[in-house]
């Protein structure tokens, strides 16, 4: 993340992300796979680590082996396999929906993971039970821990879709967008960006 200052003097968090460019891999339509898409891919992969199913699929879209493909289904402009998708797409303005996948944070306790407080004060007979999660179970009946109990467990690493950002600069020369606000996932990750 960095920061710049708005005409009024405001420092605003944002984002840089480096989007494409992107190539259209494949287009579906109604008459042949039931649905409209257009299927893009993002970053150049060495061929020897690509698959042969994925390697018969871009070579018959005429391109390069690629880091990763996505599915955009609601995709406004008119693509063509083996069109160059860059930052013009967007706009100095526009709001966009970004998904990504969150930091992982390993194995977590309650209060980490779910916000819990604790079993109470120090004193009062507590010496070890500080970020303990309490009582879980219920009694003879049902005699058993409801499923989707709020326990300890693993964090983070989720799918991770954060709505309404707000695009502040593109530099088309670069394929950078300026996004103000936080994204999902660590420095470098892979992020998708929608309208």
């Amino acid at each position: 993340m960095t920061s710049i200052y708005a005409g009024e003097g405001l420092n605003i968090a944002c984002t840089i992300v480096q989007a494409g460019p992107c190539l259209v891999t494949q287009v579906k339509d109604q008459d042949t796979d039931g649905y409209t898409s257009v299927q893009l891919g993002y970053g150049k992969a060495n061929p020897k680590r690509v698959n042969k199913a994925k390697a018969g699929h871009y070579s018959k879209a005429g391109v390069d082996p690629m880091v990763t493909l996505k599915e955009f289904r609601s995709f406004e402009e008119e693509a063509k396999v083996g069109d160059e998708i860059t930052v013009e797409l967007f706009e100095e303005g526009d709001y966009v929906a970004v998904t990504g996948t969150s930091k992982g944070k390993g194995f977590q306790g309650v209060v980490k993971r779910h916000n819990f407080h604790g079993v109470g004060d120090a004193t009062h007979g507590q010496h070890n039970r500080l970020r303990a999660p309490g009582s879980i179970g219920a009694a003879s009946y049902p005699a058993r821990v409801f499923k989707g109990m709020r326990m300890a467990g693993r964090t983070g690493s989720d799918k991770v879709k954060v709505k309404n950002l707000e695009v502040l600069k593109i530099f088309k020369e670069k394929n950078l967008i300026l996004i103000k606000g936080a994204l999902p996932g660590a420095k470098g990750s892979l992020v998708y960006i929608e309208k």
